[in-house]
């Protein structure tokens, strides 16, 4: 269908109006975008390169993964449906991973913590990221004065910048807690 198109008239070439109606402006044969005619064997050559081409790319698609068949599922979990479990070396703590492997790369946690319950002087290799949901955190790390969060309250701890909290509030505390690689702790002695 294409070459129908590119057999119609250039400047300074005849009306097809004046042609024969029955044969096309060049004799019904087959035309390049320069208005030449295209032999019969070069047309077919032309065709089949162009299926050849056109057939490459199909099965390239098909080959090729979609984000959605390589991408991991999306996790959506109620609070009520979160497990918490006891922290092996803070009592008052209780947590779950929600995201990642910390043993293997970043992950993402969500913290339980108990009125009064307190985290001493610590740090991490990987940079922590925090947010209070519930409760009053009192926050610090090593060079900066303590600071109260409130719900909506967060901080960034870089990698192995020692830190600590508090949980200030009655009912307790509630926070997300990410780590940006594999997770270590190191505890810290007199440092706060």
């Amino acid at each position: 269908m294409t070459l129908r198109f590119l057999s119609l008239p250039r400047r300074g070439q005849r009306d097809p109006a004046q042609l024969d109606p029955h044969v096309g402006a060049y004799g019904g044969e087959p035309v390049d975008r320069r208005g030449s005619r295209i032999s019969l064997p070069a047309f077919g050559a032309m065709a089949i390169l162009a299926l050849a081409i056109v057939g490459a790319a199909a099965r390239l698609a098909a080959q090729t993964p979609t984000p959605a068949a390589t991408a991991k599922p999306g996790i959506v979990r109620r609070l009520a449906d979160v497990k918490f479990a006891s922290d092996d070396d803070v009592k008052c703590l209780n947590g779950v991973v929600e995201n990642g492997d910390p043993a293997t790369g970043p992950s993402t946690f969500i913290l339980k913590a108990t009125s009064g319950c307190v985290v001493a002087p610590h740090y991490h290799t990987a940079e922590e990221q925090l947010i209070v949901v519930r409760g009053d955190v009192l926050t610090g790390m090593h060079g900066m004065k303590e600071t109260l969060l409130e719900p909506g309250g967060f901080a960034m701890m870089p990698g192995k910048q020692t830190h600590w909290f508090t949980c200030m509030s009655k009912e307790g505390c509630l926070m997300f807690v990410t780590f940006d690689r594999t997770y270590d702790i190191v505890w810290v002695k007199d440092e706060k």
